[in-house]
């Protein structure tokens, strides 16, 4: 079983789940926010989602303003499978609570990819590399999505919470439409 600190040593491969998350029309309601409220709200954002990460043994890779990359330990696939269906469900519910009229926008793939300690000379930071990072970031979603590589290594009782999706073959949550 590897750990993410043995992740984090040398730059190598692994098998992770990877999984993207974006709030839908963001820019279009933050526009006329003031720079303060842009700073409160976000640092609100960033720590609602890193407790649901933290809780579920996930690893916050990265955010990228309202969205953000996330990675499990492959022992770890049903909790990220949790993970994603919480996310959007509290996710939701807290977007609801503020000024905005959006939702979460959440897919997974599960695959090899190359991690490890990347940057300039003077900062390195923790990163994930490679396809399997870009099949996830790629996805079609209207809510939450995963592969069919993440759905196959989810436990029997995970796999209840999703149905078929076609074309391309997906799963959704349950209570996602085909959109």
């Amino acid at each position: 079983m590897t750990t993410w600190t043995e992740l984090e040593q040398t730059a190598q491969e692994a098998e992770l789940v990877v999984a993207f998350f974006d709030i839908t029309n963001f820019q279009k309601t933050v526009r006329s926010w003031s720079s303060q409220e842009m700073i409160n709200f976000m640092g609100e954002y960033y720590e609602f989602v890193g407790e649901i990460v933290a809780a579920y043994n996930g690893r916050l890779i990265k955010f990228l303003g309202d969205a953000g990359l996330i990675a499990f330990l492959p022992e770890d696939t049903d909790n990220a499978a949790k993970m994603l269906l919480e996310l959007q469900e509290k996710g939701d519910a807290w977007l609801a609570d503020r000024p905005l009229r959006s939702r979460h926008i959440i897919k997974a793939h599960y695959g090899p990819l190359a991690c490890g300690l990347f940057g300039t000379r003077d900062e390195k930071r923790f990163d994930i590399l490679g396809d399997t990072v870009n099949t996830a970031a790629t996805l079609a979603s209207n809510g939450v999505a995963i592969t069919p590589q993440l759905f196959r290594k989810l436990s029997p009782e995970m796999r209840q919470a999703f149905k078929k999706h076609t074309p391309p073959i997906t799963y959704i949550a349950n209570g996602d439409s085909h959109g």
